[in-house]
């Protein structure tokens, strides 16, 4: 099976937008790589070059229709030829399907200036006769899946034309070569990311390309210090290596690069301060989430005019929010969640920030009151203040942010639920409203006081302890797709109309007090039924849990959580109409019965949890049938016969099955066909719903499948 390219979009479309590549980037590649179409004629030498290509490749992408010999090559699909008629100029080949090697062939195209290969399914090396071209200017043959390593130019070689290089998104391996860039005095542009590139980042270009401006390393290998040599790169206006392994500190003669827009060293493991940041007066971009960095930000910040995000998430920083960086006007991103800033951010006068489009402060250690101010930067859609130590009443200015399509206040102190969310409902474009953790034993607003919420999809307000029902003012959120209402003191019924929420598929209502039977309701969810419907992807960071958050570019779960709750009756047979449920938790509550055979069909089961019940009867041989199944628990019931010793079931742990003392089979030391002594824990009752915590965090790798890069944060549980 040929190894496949580390992807970094959910879409099928692989692109850039995951790097470092600001605007002028690609607008300078299209540049370069856009032409005009002459007229003209091939030689007979440049025919044969081409049908040699050809010939390399195990599917054309239907060229072979265009490509005969005997015709004019000027005239083949993909071919440009130069206004004197005789030289190949460019060969644009781009997601043409195109399958096998390329041949070296192309090398002695002459007269070749722009080769644009990429978005096909290419394998094998990439010819050194393409990179040491006496003619090529750009070479472009990104998204493939080319493997091997670049090989070193020979030392009697001419320095060579090249401006362009783009070999991102492959599967090049070894260290980068350090001899071939002294040949390449024309470089401009190097994107060598998403490949797995290892060894010291290289860094010598400038000394050989003095107009040399972009370098895109992201997502490899390298691993080290950020080496010495970066001082030539007078023109380097951008610098990305964001997702490798390097160490050590921001190097001193980084911060003499006052050409840099664009910094970029996103999760590695870089230390020290940033204290030397300001000097680079051009920054656009500053992003430096997730390494070890610490310190201040320093107070001259504000002298960054230009600056437009500030990323320094997930460090060990520290001290005030200084007030200069209201001088940066033209920011429309700043994330400083998860580290250790404090303070009361009064002391910031956020108004001043108009372009302010996204705001992500969460877990650090902040104080007071929310500023007033944040509440003027009018083009704000996404406002992250969760986990800190902030105290007070909701503010109704706002409602002037009505842009606003994502809010997360966890934890912090807010009190006045129902007035809270009257103030919400005005921001008309909220889609993700966070605010679990607060309004600690409050109760919750009934119908006729809250309204709005029609562009809603995410709704958490967890961990509140909150008293009363589920209030039917739910039931107006019609885009709703996740509900997160556990940790609460909530009674009474689940109420019928839940299955009229046609696009909800994550539903956590456990460990609160509700009771009656399991609704037929719940098993008419239309998404729980399906599973054709594409799963949601989110593109901020989602934090409805309280501690660990798992950051990943995939779906949510389709999940049913209704653990640890008061629901009597049978587990319905008709839950087997779920079937796109990825994880079923109905354990410690007091549900009586068999288990139903229909469960069989719940064929995307990752995650089944019945323990702690009342359950009676055989374990049912159709579980053996979900194959997917990785976390399985029916201890703490009154189950009787043989546990299975084959299949799926056989490949879980005793404790799946602990406390049935009906039960036997080799895994629980009891052989079937004895006399069985019926014996209960002393600890079974209290260890009821020790035992379903437990379970949950064994099998917490669960909801980090898929786990590729930093973009959402999977639902909580833990």
């Amino acid at each position: 099976m040929k190894p496949m390219p580390r992807q970094l979009s959910s879409s099928s479309n692989r692109d850039n937008s995951r790097f470092c590549m600001p605007p002028f980037g690609q607008a300078l590649l299209l540049l370069l790589l856009c032409f005009v179409c002459h007229a003209g004629s091939c030689t007979e030498q440049e025919r044969e070059s081409l049908l040699q290509f050809l010939s390399g490749l195990s599917n054309d992408g239907g060229l072979g229709v265009s490509w005969q010999n005997g015709t004019d090559c000027c005239t083949w699909e993909g071919i440009t030829c130069s206004g004197n008629g005789a030289v190949v100029e460019v060969i644009s080949l781009a997601s043409r399907g195109l399958e096998g090697s390329i041949s070296p062939s192309l090398g002695d195209l002459t007269g070749l200036l722009r080769l644009n290969l990429s978005r096909n399914s290419l394998s094998g090396g990439l010819p050194l006769e393409l990179v040491s071209s006496s003619s090529i200017v750009v070479l472009d043959v990104s998204f493939n899946y080319l493997t091997g390593g670049l090989s070193e130019l020979p030392s009697s070689t001419p320095d060579r034309p090249l401006q362009v290089l783009n070999i991102s998104s492959n599967l090049f391996t070894g260290n980068f070569p350090s001899t071939t860039w002294e040949r390449m005095n024309n470089l401009v542009v190097l994107n060598a990311s998403n490949n797995r590139f290892t060894g010291q980042m290289p860094t010598s270009f400038c000394a050989s390309a003095p107009s040399f401006a972009v370098l895109e390393l992201s997502y490899n290998q390298f691993s080290g210090r950020i080496p010495a040599g970066l001082s030539n790169c007078s023109k380097l206006t951008l610098l990305s290596a964001s997702y490798n392994n390097l160490t050590g500190t921001l190097p001193d003669e980084l911060f003499d690069l006052t050409s840099l827009k664009h910094l970029c060293f996103l999760r590695n493991q870089l230390e020290g301060s940033i204290k030397g940041i300001t000097k680079l007066k051009n920054l656009v971009t500053i992003d430096l989430g997730q390494n070890r960095l610490s310190g201040s930000i320093p107070n001259s910040i504000g002298q960054l005019k230009r600056l437009e995000k500030l990323h320094l998430a997930y460090n060990s920083m520290s001290g005030e929010l200084p007030s200069t960086v209201g001088n940066c006007r033209n920011l429309k991103n700043m994330n400083l969640g998860g580290n250790n800033f404090s303070g009361d951010l009064g002391n910031v006068n956020f108004s001043t920030l108009r372009n302010l489009q996204s705001l992500d402060l969460m877990s650090n250690n902040f104080t007071g009151t929310v500023p007033e101010s944040i509440y003027s930067c009018r083009n704000l859609s996404a406002l992250q203040l969760s986990n800190n130590s902030f105290h007070g009443q909701l503010s109704e200015k706002i409602r002037n942010l009505k842009c606003l399509s994502f809010v997360s206040l966890v934890d912090i102190s807010l009190t006045n639920i129902t007035g809270s969310l009257q103030i919400l409902q005005s921001c008309r474009n909220l889609t993700t409203l966070l605010i679990g953790y607060n309004f600690m034993q409050e109760t919750m607003p009934e119908d006729d006081e809250i309204y709005g919420f029609e562009n809603l999809r995410i709704f958490s307000l967890n961990d509140c302890s909150l008293s009363g029902k589920i209030p039917k003012w739910l039931s107006k959120l019609t885009n709703l797709e996740m509900l997160s209402l556990y940790n609460n003191q909530l009674n009474g019924a689940i109420p019928d109309w839940i299955s009229s929420l046609n696009f909800l598929f994550h539903i956590d209502i456990s460990n609160s007090s509700l009771s009656g039977e399991i609704p037929s309701a719940l098993v008419e969810m239309p998404m729980l039924k399906s599973d054709n419907v594409p799963p949601k992807v989110f593109e901020l960071p989602i934090c409805t849990g309280y501690a660990l958050q798992y950051r990943i570019n995939s779906a949510f779960p389709k999940v049913l959580n209704l653990g640890i709750n008061n629901f009597t009756g049978i587990i319905p047979n008709e839950i087997g109409q779920l079937k796109a449920l990825q994880l079923l938790n109905l354990s410690s509550n007091r549900l009586s019965g068999e288990i139903p055979e229909s469960i069989y069909k719940l064929t995307n089961l990752q995650v089944l949890d019945l323990s702690s019940n009342n359950l009676t009867g055989t374990i049912p041989d159709g579980l053996n049938k979900l194959h997917f199944l990785s976390a399985f628990n029916i201890s703490n019931n009154d189950l009787e016969g043989p546990v299975p010793n084959a299949g799926q079931l056989s490949t879980f742990p005793s404790t799946s099955f602990d406390g049935n003392p009906k039960l036997c089979g080799p895994m629980l030391a009891r052989h079937c066909g004895l006399a069985q002594t019926p014996f209960v824990s002393t600890k079974q009752n209290a260890d009821k719903v020790v035992s379903s915590f437990v379970f949950m965090i064994s099998f917490g790798a669960f909801f980090a499948v898929g786990v590729l890069y930093d973009q959402i944060v999977l639902s909580r549980f833990f």
